[in-house]
């Protein structure tokens, strides 16, 4: 069964990854890059402040900070028990794929990925009532983790299971968010 899954992920990747072109290429190199989504973290940072105030940015600002620390921990437990390679790193599918970004870390599971859908969850969960349109942010996560699987970096199941981690460790610190705002703060955001 899991050989059966490997295969999947392999020929899935090999699939996405061939969508590419060269064309593209220093647009995806861009997109992967962390520093070139401060315009979207800014703006983010603008919206929470317009809406709660200082006080409530600066303690929505620790939560997130938190949540990474805890995010990246996670990531790098797993990438040091699983070893995967990267797909850019893999015999078997390396010289068939379009290696454009090589790494020499493991693969299991996406950190960008976890890390941007735990962010993701954890403000849209805060401000999907005061933001009728806060849900489009999903494109965030979804741009930013394909650029992985288009560089060659990442098999879609490590977007997947990185997602899958930040869905639930985005939820539970948006649950610790809600207590500490009824314990201190007597209100629900």
């Amino acid at each position: 069964m899991l050989e059966k899954i490997i295969t999947i992920d392999k020929e899935l990747l090999v699939f996405l990854n061939g969508l590419g072109s060269e064309t593209f290429d220093p647009l995806w190199l861009i997109i992967t890059k962390q520093s070139s989504w401060i315009p979207l973290f800014l703006f983010l940072l603008y919206l929470v402040y317009k809406k709660l105030g200082t006080k409530q940015t600066i303690i929505i600002v620790l939560f997130v900070a938190v949540l990474l620390t805890i995010n990246n921990t996670i990531t790098e437990l797993f990438k040091a028990t699983f070893q995967r390679l990267r797909p850019c790193n893999d015999l078997e599918i390396k010289d068939i794929i379009r290696n454009i970004k090589p790494s020499s870390s493991f693969s299991f599971f996406s950190g960008h990925s976890s890390n941007t859908m735990a962010v993701f969850v954890f403000l849209y969960s805060i401000f999907k009532k005061q933001y009728k349109y806060f849900w489009v942010l999903i494109l965030w996560p979804l741009i930013f983790a394909y650029s992985r699987v288009y560089l060659g970096l990442h098999f879609p199941t490590d977007i997947l299971a990185g997602y899958t981690c930040g869905i639930i460790t985005g939820y539970i610190t948006y649950i610790n968010y809600q207590i500490l705002q009824l314990k201190y703060f007597k209100k629900v955001i």
